[in-house]
């Protein structure tokens, strides 16, 4: 059964959405602070967090960069009454999987938690490890090295990172990644593919300045070089 962690501190969204979760057949815990919630996030097994923008203590993007800066990859789905494009934009550059806003579907809500949980599974299979110069990928346990150092990436970067892979020396547009990666129609705009490039780029680039990998098809969108 997926265990997943809710950090909501309205109790009537965090209690609906507890009681939709089981009747779907899944576990959860709920942390109505982000204090709360950012610790058991670290010390307890989740496999997917569902988290606030707006709590008391600290905002969800907090959260989000301190959780992906501890190396933890596990899918987050943020919740907002926010809906300017622009911060769905910075969500997702942080580390977000995914965003909703409220108020939610919770139909569509359960059908994005499953998508996301889905494509983590599938990012253990079809590929399990790559290698290139002193860049090793091992997907099965969503863990990167360059030079032996441990690589942080969120399982977002990780699906990007495969998908290139999995194209390797071909040219991928940046409506191809939308469409193939995130998998959903109302997605804020393309300049967040250029930045999840960007950020592969600054983590496993020699110099980031000049890719020798992550290369720009100007106009038209990436390819990934390797040799």
């Amino acid at each position: 059964m997926k265990h997943i962690l809710i950090i909501e501190d309205d109790a009537a969204v965090a209690k609906g959405l507890q009681e939709a979760l089981k009747g779907e057949h899944f576990s959860t815990t709920h942390a109505n602070t982000g204090e709360k919630g950012l610790n058991r996030a670290r010390h307890e097994a989740v496999d997917l967090i569902i988290l606030d923008l707006i709590l008391p203590d600290m905002n969800g993007e907090d959260i989000c960069r301190k959780l992906r800066s501890d190396g933890i990859a596990t899918p987050i789905m943020m919740l907002t009454s926010k809906a300017e494009e622009m911060d769905k934009v910075l969500g997702l550059e942080i580390g977000a999987d995914d965003y909703v806003t409220k108020p939610f579907s919770i139909r569509e809500l359960i059908a994005r938690i499953k998508a996301l949980l889905r494509r983590q599974s599938d990012l253990r299979t079809e590929l399990e490890d790559f290698s290139f110069c002193d860049v090793n990928i091992d997907f099965r346990k969503l863990e990167a090295t360059k030079g032996g150092k441990p690589i942080r990436l969120s399982v977002r970067e990780f699906e990007v990172l495969k998908f290139l892979i999995l194209h390797e020396g071909q040219l991928v547009t940046r409506d191809t990644l939308l469409n193939e990666v995130w998998g959903y129609e109302h997605f804020p705009t393309t300049r967040t593919v250029d930045n999840y490039i960007l950020s592969l780029r600054k983590k496993m680039e020699d110099n980031p300045a000049e890719p020798k990998h992550f290369l720009t098809v100007p106009t038209a969108g990436y390819k990934l070089v390797v040799q």
